[in-house]
């Protein structure tokens, strides 16, 4: 598995991007795939996980990001919407290969992405 995750930016607080990550490896369908964030002097934070088709969202992101997958072009997607400042942050695409289980902590991914800045301006 190899991450690379792309699509950061400045916006606008009210705006959107889209984060894209694409696993150069062989086993997308089968592995969970997440985001996470780490703030300037903050600790990384754990921002959503698509897993067996499910998802399962961060209480400050619920409603609006949304985590999608493409498992045609071995791509996951971070759609945010209504960006906040305090959404600033590098961005990390992470795996892990058990895929029936939820997981919101960072020691439980096995595989991180090199992570893309979002710069949200007030």
């Amino acid at each position: 598995v190899q991450l690379q995750a792309s699509g950061g930016g400045l916006v606008q607080a009210g705006g959107s991007l889209r984060l894209s990550c694409a696993d150069s490896g062989r086993t997308f369908s089968r592995i969970a795939m997440g985001w996470f964030r780490q703030a300037p002097g903050k600790e990384r934070e754990f921002v959503a996980v698509r897993s067996d088709y499910r998802t399962y969202y961060a209480d400050s992101v619920k409603g609006r990001f949304i985590i999608s997958r493409d498992n045609a072009k071995n791509t996951v997607y971070l759609q945010m919407n209504s960006l906040k400042p305090e959404d600033t942050a590098v961005y990390y695409c992470a795996a892990r290969r058990e895929i029936f289980t939820i997981a919101t902590m960072t020691s439980e991914y096995e595989y991180w992405g090199q992570g893309t800045l979002v710069t949200v301006s007030s």
